[in-house]
């Protein structure tokens, strides 16, 4: 893989901080600021600065440590503590710290690399290339690497010619439904009207996903930039980034990033002299799902309480304020300049033949590797959980792909190459990008209950479909889940759910019983198991569950004990324990804490409706 190398000519000894939002939740400024404590008492003269998110968060706090005339060095899990006893070793004796290091930037004999760590080799870096790299709040930064050269590019160049060079790509919508960017492009460029507007619809809401924002808050100008050559594009002189308000680091450094654009006049009027006139406003969401669907986000700006409209007509006809419009997502605009100056041969050489490119992941739940990741189209899931992912601490159930509206995927589709129409057979969809892998404590049941309360309640409640069905399904999950349920009720959530498919007004409503339909067609058997069996074989539906120690698998090592919340355990060390059923609340704390497989969770007979 091909990357910069950061700062090879530094003068002073430089601390470069992950200081996305994943790093400051590890601690990464307790642990900078416990780094400026201890260089000032090692009367080193040292500079700081801040990146973004480089991928593996799971690693995170990342620090990394140049000297002049040195190999970059990452560290990572770097807390206050740890960072005191790197940097003596270092400064102190001249010497490199083996432990939590993770490798350098570039190649030093000896060495392991930094891009050579099985989370990162398999990934191709387009989108991400500059996230971790550089200083997100320095223009000079995405200047450093070839920034606006797209953008000068474009102005200097008919807007029909750059249009043909996004269709030619071959590139999709990142935002979920992977419509191709330059057919929408050209829609709203070819629209009648004396005003246009470009929105970038940041409004990332899906559970577990994160890869807009660490796009954001670690290369904001890369999105600016493809921003305003898609605005200059299709003609628009005016262009919104909706964002949710939860995203406050994001929201900073776009501001940072707009106003350095205004600076540097590559923004505002007659950008870079080519009487081209364009400017942008941040409009905060408040945070309702709903406002990621298009039409539902254009109300939002206007004013009006977030609702989808009925299509046609279509916002590249009819959109904001009733005037043409193009919506794409961070993704799909942090892309663009990177396509506009290598090409678009390059670019759809990449991935596979129905979709080119690179998609980003957030990769999370029982993986052992969590974090962000950006492959080429076509790779595998197996690839993505178990190479780059690391696979799980437990064994394999499950991947649900496209967050709260996607679906979950058994282990046969482990062998399924990664893109729009590949998903879509298997019954799930691509969605942003969210991937949540689940292991065998998880009940897809349960599961599918949680997505469908998350979609219900964001429902707008516009349409009968999504704000009566999705209630419907839940409380068909909600019987199964505590044994009231009877088998027609499977025959039920599979009718209402395809009902629902075909009769909501808009994405959301029509893929939110993707979850029920896609766990109930892979794990028929959870379902029996919990109406026929009155069994919730991963022991989590609390009522259908009561926990008991196994008394010659307990060795009496207190694990139990210690996260118990309620002292429902008790047992001398080294000897077998005991659980009291009238103290236990069922949390799971002591099922997932023994490592001995000591604690089992038995079916609850339950008979007449009544538990016995």
């Amino acid at each position: 893989m091909k990357i910069w190398v950061a700062f090879e000519n530094n003068k002073k000894p430089l601390i470069i901080v992950g200081a996305g939002t994943c790093g400051r939740a590890a601690g990464a400024m307790e642990t900078w600021a416990k780094a400026e404590e201890t260089l000032k008492e090692l009367k080193i003269d040292a500079e700081f600065m801040e990146v973004g998110c480089i991928g593996p968060c799971y690693l995170e706090p990342l620090i990394d440590i140049k000297i002049p005339g040195k190999p970059r060095l990452s560290y990572s899990n770097v807390s206050p503590s740890k960072v005191e006893n790197i940097l003596r070793e270092i400064f102190e004796e001249d010497k490199i710290p083996e432990r939590d290091f993770v490798g350098t930037f570039g190649d030093h004999d000896g060495l392991k690399k930094f891009w050579d760590h099985p989370m990162l080799a398999k990934q191709e870096r387009i989108v991400l290339r500059n996230c971790g790299i550089i200083d997100p709040n320095s223009i000079d930064h995405y200047l450093a690497r070839d920034g606006y050269i797209a953008l000068e590019y474009a102005l200097a160049h008919e807007p029909e010619e750059v249009l043909e060079i996004v269709k030619s790509s071959g590139i999709r919508g990142r935002g979920g439904a992977g419509f191709p960017t330059g057919l929408k492009w050209g829609f709203c460029r070819d629209a009648p009207g004396d005003r246009k507007y470009m929105i970038c619809n940041a409004d990332e809401g899906d559970p577990g996903a994160f890869m807009n924002r660490s796009l954001i808050e670690g290369d904001p100008h890369a999105v600016l930039e493809g921003l305003v050559i898609a605005a200059y594009t299709i003609g628009a002189s005016k262009g919104y980034i909706y964002i949710r308000a939860e995203y406050p680091l994001a929201i900073e450094r776009l501001e940072n990033a707009i106003e350095q654009m205004m600076e540097t006049g590559l923004i505002g009027e007659n950008i870079l002299g080519s009487g081209f006139d364009f400017d942008v406003t941040i409009k905060k969401g408040a945070g309702a799902f709903v406002c990621g669907e298009e039409t539902a986000l254009m109300g939002s700006i206007e004013g009006k309480r977030g609702m989808p409209r009925s299509r046609p007509p279509f916002p590249a006809q009819s959109g904001l304020w009733g005037k043409p419009t193009t919506i794409n997502n961070v993704e799909t605009l942090g892309t663009i300049a990177t396509i506009v100056r290598k090409g678009s041969d390059w670019y759809s050489n990449i991935g596979t033949e129905n979709t080119s490119g690179t998609k980003t992941f957030s990769l999370v739940g029982r993986v052992r590797r969590t974090g962000l990741i950006e492959v080429p189209m076509g790779m595998s899931l197996r690839e993505i959980i178990f190479d780059i992912g690391g696979g799980l601490f437990r064994n394999f159930k499950a991947v649900q792909t496209g967050g709260p509206s996607g679906g979950c995927l058994s282990e046969e589709f482990l062998d399924i190459q990664i893109d729009y129409e590949t998903l879509a057979q298997a019954g799930s969809i691509m969605g942003s990008g969210g991937l949540i892998v689940l292991d065998d404590n998880t009940c897809v049941v349960d599961l599918a209950k949680y997505f469908l309360n998350f979609t219900q309640s964001e429902s707008c409640g516009k349409c009968v479909p999504c704000r009566v069905g999705t209630r419907q399904l839940w409380e068909i999950l909600e019987r199964i889940t505590t044994g009231q349920a009877d088998i027609e009720d499977l025959n039920k959530l599979e009718k209402l759910g395809t009902s629902i498919k075909r009769s909501a007004l808009c994405g959301l409503g029509q893929t939110a019983p993707n979850p029920a339909l896609s766990t109930l067609k892979y794990f028929r058997d959870e379902y029996l198991a919990h109406i026929l069996e009155n069994r919730c074989p991963a022991a989590v539906c609390s009522e259908l569950v009561e926990f008991r120690v196994i008394a010659d698998k307990c060795t009496g090592c207190q694990s139990c004990v210690k996260v118990c919340p309620t002292d429902a355990i008790t047992g001398p060390r080294s000897e077998p324990h005991n659980i009291d059923e009238s103290l236990c609340i069922k949390c799971r704390a002591c099922y997932e804490a023994c490592r001995f497989d000591a604690i089992a969770g038995d079916a609850i007979v339950i008979t007449s409706g009544t538990v016995t």
